[in-house]
């Protein structure tokens, strides 16, 4: 197939009347089995002295079995994390640039690691941060072409300039675990020491006594005296199954633009192929001690179906699974990437001066000062233009 081909396969997801998004549905289940315990993620507490504890939508089952509840298994920014570092492996790796970024003598991130992507302190602490505040100004202005040179996952993952220009892209690619229907679970703990430390005079009996069970006394915290954990949090049964829902936002995708039409098809093309890639590639089984999830089967042994559906405007679905394979989407994404011309790999070091300098925020000051001097000296009418 030449190139040219290739460039026009998924064209029909690039025009106004085409799909609104694709959407994934899959069933998962405990590698040990769909009755097993597994841990959803954990959440800060809400009010200061309270435990963290899973996101759970109604009432606990073990207290009343009718009970309906969701828990939130995998939210949508872990999904991403977890998707776009794919980006940096071998077989994709051409596709986008290599923003590597050192901090210190052994310290070194790639920014499709970074949490808030190309928003992010670090990217901003370095001598990138001028050329990422023109992208994002460029992005208000309607060109998203210089983000997608320099950073072209914020365009499919989404990322907010919040602590700059103000800048915010949607997420084109969003993808979610839930489970149903939970049964919530307690588990208890006992750190017994290596020997008994007041017996050899390291401290008192009175002071033994007073600091066991209390994991914020020194001597608990340092692992000197017994320390008893009882009712933390010990995951869950679903007894609902648990789903992944994953999303990929064709409609969102047509709001990029370039500064030509011919650009933005380019564009397009690029960020689709991006997408595609990292939509079509399931994310590891593995997500924290404890959760192992794979594809579910049935009361047979055999996998449940995975729905892979084209969603027009008007609401009609159509099977796209065999529309797809892992291939021809890195063979898309490959040509739409030559056409587009990927960005610049480089290393950049973080730079500890900007980042005083941000956290302080001289640059705002600097820039409110210079617009205050301009709007003394100009009338309305130069202000403005």
């Amino acid at each position: 197939m030449s190139n040219t081909n290739i460039l026009d396969k998924f064209d029909q997801y690039l025009v106004l009347e085409g799909p609104a998004a694709l959407v994934i549905r899959e069933h998962l289940s405990p590698a040990e089995g769909s009755d097993a315990v597994f841990f959803p993620a954990t959440y800060a507490p809400q009010k200061k002295g309270d435990n963290a504890g899973y996101n759970i939508d109604g009432p606990n089952r073990t207290e009343n079995p009718s009970a309906q509840n969701i828990v939130l298994v995998d939210s949508v920014g872990s999904q991403a994390n977890r998707i776009e570092p794919i980006f940096a492996e071998v077989d994709y790796a051409e596709l986008v640039p290599q923003i590597i970024i050192t901090a210190g003598e052994y310290k070194s991130v790639n920014l499709l690691d970074v949490g808030h992507r190309a928003g992010d302190a670090i990217a901003r602490c370095t001598e990138l941060k001028n050329v990422l505040q023109d992208a994002f100004r460029s992005v208000l202005k309607g060109n998203a072409t210089p983000l997608a040179k320099i950073a072209p996952t914020s365009l499919v993952f989404g990322v907010w300039d919040s602590r700059d220009t103000q800048a915010k892209l949607p997420r084109l690619l969003a993808s979610t675990i839930r489970a149903y229907n939970v049964r919530r679970l307690t588990r208890s703990a006992q750190y017994t020491p290596a020997t008994d430390y007041a017996a050899l005079e390291i401290f008192s009996a009175e002071e033994k006594q007073k600091a066991e069970g209390d994991s914020a006394n020194p001597l608990a915290a340092r692992g000197f005296v017994h320390v008893p954990s009882t009712g933390s949090h010990g995951g869950v049964i679903a007894d609902g199954g648990i789903r992944r829902d994953a999303t990929l936002a064709l409609s969102a995708l047509k709001l990029l633009k370039a500064d030509t039409p011919e650009a933005t098809l380019k564009l397009r093309r690029y960020i689709l192929g991006l997408a595609l890639v990292a939509f079509t590639r399931l994310p590891l089984g593995y997500y924290r001690q404890g959760t192992i999830l794979v594809g579910a089967t049935d009361d047979h042994g055999e996998p449940l179906l995975r729905r892979f559906d084209e969603v027009a405007i008007d609401g009609r679905r159509t099977d796209a699974s065999t529309k797809f394979t892992a291939q021809d989407v890195l063979e898309y994404a490959k040509a739409a990437a030559r056409a587009f011309g990927v960005g610049e790999s480089k290393t950049v070091k973080f730079d500890k001066e900007k980042a005083v300098s941000d956290v302080k925020g001289d640059d705002k000051k600097k820039s409110a000062k210079a617009s205050k001097g301009k709007n003394t000296d100009a009338t309305p009418e130069t202000a403005a233009s």
